[in-house]
């Protein structure tokens, strides 16, 4: 992706949707990050899996690192705030001390920090919530002072104190809770919601768990326009056509199947444009049936903003 793509936009119905990519690069050997899926099928979908992807000659997955900002009801929300910069992440690959200019990205759209309303942590992985803080003086504070930060609850949960960082949780995800969640606790700016969370007429949270305890999709509903922003309900498009095979992050895989097959069945039988977290190309499609399983429609136009 050239430099001046990683800023795009389109509008459905009466929402603006921004999208903001800090990277776009291989992150995984694809056994690695999606162990189910067979060799021969990366090999049978080359022609279009590579560059956005795939990458056939190293085998890796490639992915992209990026956050949505929907302009809706006359306020701003921000999906996702991506790895954070300078973060303590070991064992975490490209994200330990990540080196982004998130918030360069965001002006660049026209957006300060002071200006988000409604921050959505889809679930509490390190790619998603890395930018909820900002290091003041050597103390995390929140990075958008005037925003509402909607945590799934079930996730909080699972990755909070509450649980005592136990029941699976790593020490690279104290870590996460500590400097990117703690902090929006502690200034107030925290709503925690379980199963559905209503955000304003166009824009409505539910849960679909699996790939943590309190995964969610956020849905989008203006005029004859729909879209569902799935976070890691998938990694890539091979998924769509074999949507059984899970993520090696899945923490409950059975679970996450489940939420997947739903909510690809829901975006076919009601047309929503379908956007992942991690996708690149476009970075959001279509869904169509084929049989008893799915396939890949168009990609979405997106433009510079």
């Amino acid at each position: 992706m050239n430099e001046n793509d990683n800023v795009q936009s389109m509008v459905l119905g009466d929402v603006e949707v921004i999208r903001v990519v800090e990277w776009h690069q291989p992150v995984l050997p694809a056994p690695d990050f999606l162990p189910a899926v067979a060799a021969d099928v990366w090999k049978d979908n080359e022609g279009w899996l590579a560059p956005d992807h795939w990458e056939p000659d190293s085998g890796m997955v490639v992915s992209a690192l990026q956050s949505w900002v929907l302009r809706s009801a006359g306020r701003t929300v921000l999906v996702d705030t991506g790895a954070g910069y300078g973060r303590e992440r070991p064992g975490m690959g490209p994200f330990h001390n990540a080196q982004s200019d998130f918030l360069g990205l965001l002006e660049r759209a026209g957006i300060r920090p002071q200006d988000v309303d409604v921050v959505v942590n889809t679930h509490l992985h390190v790619d998603h919530v890395g930018w909820n803080t900002v290091d003041a003086d050597g103390q995390w504070v929140p990075a958008f002072p005037n925003a509402h930060y909607l945590i799934p609850a079930a996730d909080d949960f699972h990755y909070g104190p509450d649980n005592a960082y136990g029941n699976g949780v790593q020490e690279v995800d104290r870590l996460i809770y500590e400097d990117s969640i703690a902090p929006i606790h502690q200034a107030g700016q925290a709503v925690l919601w379980d199963g559905h969370h209503r955000i304003d007429e166009h824009l409505t949270l539910e849960a679909a768990p699996g790939h943590t305890p309190g995964s969610s999709v956020l849905r989008l509903a203006s005029g004859s326009d729909r879209a569902v922003f799935v976070g890691d309900l998938l990694h890539s498009p091979v998924q769509i056509l074999h949507p059984g095979c899970n993520s090696s992050a899945c923490l409950a895989p059975e679970q996450a199947t489940a939420s997947r097959c739903r909510i690809l069945g829901r975006a076919v039988d009601e047309r929503e444009l379908l956007v992942p977290a991690h996708f690149g190309g476009a970075g959001a499609l279509e869904v169509r049936r084929d049989g008893d399983s799915f396939t890949l429609g168009p990609w979405a136009t997106v433009g510079r903003k």
